[in-house]
């Protein structure tokens, strides 16, 4: 296959405008795009040749397999699959990302294709060094030679959008000089010009796609164009560096940005071990599974907490260091989360765990999958069918593999419309468990991460959270102290947890709106417990009168079983935790005085406790010989 990239550079081809424009092109404008070549078709046409030909042929043969109906055969359709990834990597580098960005949208591709799809590789081969020494003095306006005292012979790797060579700086240290491949903004612009079309005539004159494919395109060359922009990237890196500097354990390349520009990046050189590879990682004394769960508590935050998080984390991506630290390299494709869908996606937790089918279908609607016109009734067992095989272990215990490829023959069943956002969220946390189980097989990435989503939904403010916090913790108006406990025991495992915090944090929900049916209860046990010591030291007292005085109810007293005081399983639950210590508790007492809420309980309690020994004085002291049946447990509620 032709390479664009030397059709479109080359003197005789072209009008030169064509070039200048698509090169000066720093984001990615469908308008611009279509200006630039309407009325030029000379490059239109030979591209046109080199995709539309083989990409027609097959979908001829998908279309002859559909009708002699071989693709209800899986290992048909999977063998279309790997045609399909070997073809999008011939096509060039717009086709292996649009590739790479079907292989995260289950709404449009059938699981087995989508599995396929995800073994796409981003890699072609390196371009030479003599283009590559051209880019870097047009771009940074000066030979190489005299910016750098040294310049590996060859790229050290090569993807589809650039190459990287090991150089050092005249003051000896050693830098990653990233270079962009030659011609790359005017093959990309041609090629999304081409599959944006494409995407229109789709949406105009057929109807067997429901999703915004011309959306899709747009959103993939959104990303491109910046993936292109080294500048870009730059900033991202230092974005990402300045949100984990509180983080020991995360480490980010300087960046040296006067040996940066459009097409060239130059940045601090780290040498490290690649996360998969178990036993050079051992050799440097570290702990694999250790610096895994390091990386997955980082992408958690990210996803989170930041809402700003790295979409790329392969192997290549992620170092190990001899100092304990994980290094993140490439940040040309980062992607961020609005705080609604973080909080939404922590509230889909609360329900996926509750086993609430029927809110975690409209908390896809809330979180953009369907549309407020679904039908959510046939979608709901599913849900159930997908998710409750799988919870009978516990979440922790889920394989989120097995799970998101049941969930995307779902998605691809029913009228569903994957959010960009997510689909990179799902890539980046597959690719992670990926890593995480080449370390070790038996590891769950929702086992991983459930103690950061323990925390965060017990200790963030957000009035959302707090009420996902009361769905979790009550069911009716009873605390569920198992649930309590496991999320306390699990936050209690999460890195960096202030146990002070968490307190301070407990509190607050205790004395928030949504904790007023934990206040109710505590009030009630409470009184249940006082009443009962009351009445069995009153039958104590009695017994010891003389026998004049002594009261029948009180010779033979009924047995009044109190309920376990309900503050001291919490502090049993909060002793659990790391550095926790009881003076925590008493150190808030001073603001609990002061709280309304705290004398509206004190109240409560006083008022209850003098209704139920007003009830014992008179049916179980006064009136006994009447038979009455002695009280139980009455409350005010």
């Amino acid at each position: 296959m032709t390479s664009l990239s030397s059709s479109v550079t080359a003197k005789d081809n072209g009008h030169p405008r064509d070039r200048i424009g698509a090169a000066n092109l720093n984001r990615y404008d469908p308008e611009a795009v279509a200006r630039l070549y309407h009325g030029r078709p000379r490059q239109l046409l030979r591209r046109l040749w080199q995709t539309l030909i083989p990409i027609g042929a097959f979908l001829l043969a998908v279309l002859m397999d559909r009708l002699t109906g071989r693709l209800r055969q899986e290992d048909q359709v999977r063998g279309r699959g790997r045609e399909l990834r070997e073809l999008l990597t011939q096509l060039g580098p717009a086709f292996i990302k649009a590739g790479q960005a079907l292989s995260t949208r289950p709404d449009l591709v059938s699981p087995v294709v989508l599995e396929e799809l995800s073994a796409l590789q981003d890699q072609l081969p390196p371009f030479s060094n003599t283009m590559a020494m051209a880019c870097i003095a047009e771009d940074l306006g000066a030979p190489a030679e005299e910016l750098f005292t040294h310049l590996s012979g060859g790229p050290i790797s090569a993807a589809s959008l650039g190459q990287v060579y090991k150089g050092q700086l005249p003051d000896g240290r050693a830098v990653a000089v990233k270079v962009q491949r030659p011609g790359l903004r005017e093959q990309i612009t041609l090629d999304l010009y081409i599959v944006r079309n494409m995407a229109l005539w789709i949406k105009r004159y057929t109807r067997f796609v429901r999703s915004d494919l011309v959306g899709l395109v747009d959103e993939l060359g959104t990303r491109i164009f910046e993936e292109m922009d080294y500048i870009h990237e730059a900033e991202n890196a230092a974005r990402f560096a300045a949100l984990h500097r509180h983080n020991q354990r995360i480490a980010v390349p300087e960046i040296h940005r006067r040996l940066t520009n459009r097409r060239v990046l130059t940045m601090e050189w780290i040498e490290g071990i690649k996360l998969t590879q178990v036993k050079e990682v051992q050799a440097l004394g570290l702990d694999p599974e250790d610096m895994i769960n390091v990386g997955v508590n980082c992408s958690l935050e990210q996803l989170l907490e930041h809402g700003y998080f790295h979409a790329d984390p392969h192997p290549g991506n992620l170092l190990a260091l001899p100092d304990g630290r994980i290094a993140y390299l490439d940040f040309g494709m980062m992607s961020e989360v609005k705080r609604s869908a973080r909080t939404g996606l922590i509230q889909a937790v609360v329900h996926l765990v509750n086993k609430d089918f029927d809110k975690l279908a409209k908390d896809f609607v809330r979180l953009g999958f369907l549309n407020q016109e679904v039908d959510l009734q046939p979608i709901v067992p599913a849900f159930a069918k997908v998710f409750s095989r799988a919870l009978e272990e516990g979440v922790s215990q889920m394989d989120f593999k097995s799970v998101t490829d049941d969930l995307s023959g779902v998605m691809y069943r029913f009228p569903f419309q994957v959010p960009p956002y997510y689909a990179l969220i799902i890539r980046s946390l597959v690719t992670l468990e990926g890593i995480a189980l080449s370390i070790n097989p038996q590891f769950k990435i929702l086992g991983a991460a459930y103690p950061y989503f323990a925390t965060r939904l017990l200790v963030d403010p957000d009035p959302e959270l707090r009420n996902s916090l009361k769905e979790m913790v009550l069911s009716e108006n009873a605390l569920r102290w198992e649930r309590l406990d496991d999320l306390l025991s699990s936050a209690g495992r999460s890195q960096g947890l202030d146990p002070e915090t968490l307190v301070d944090s407990t509190l607050n929900f205790l004395l928030s709106d949504a904790g007023s049916k934990v206040r109710r209860q505590l009030v009630d046990a409470m009184v249940d417990q006082l009443d009962t010591m009351g009445w069995q030291m009153a039958c104590r007292v009695g017994q010891r009168l003389p026998q004049r005085w002594q009261l029948h109810g009180l010779q033979n007293p009924a047995h009044y079983p109190g309920t376990p005081p309900p503050l001291l399983d919490l502090l049993r639950i909060l002793q659990k935790l790391p550095y926790f210590e009881p003076t925590m508790l008493w150190q808030s007492l001073p603001r609990l005085l002061g709280e309304p809420a705290v004398h509206t309980m004190g109240l409560q309690l006083v008022q209850d406790l003098v209704e139920r020994g007003a009830v014992r004085l008179v049916r179980d002291i006064l009136l006994p010989q009447q038979g009455l049946p002695p009280a139980r447990s009455v409350s005010a509620s």
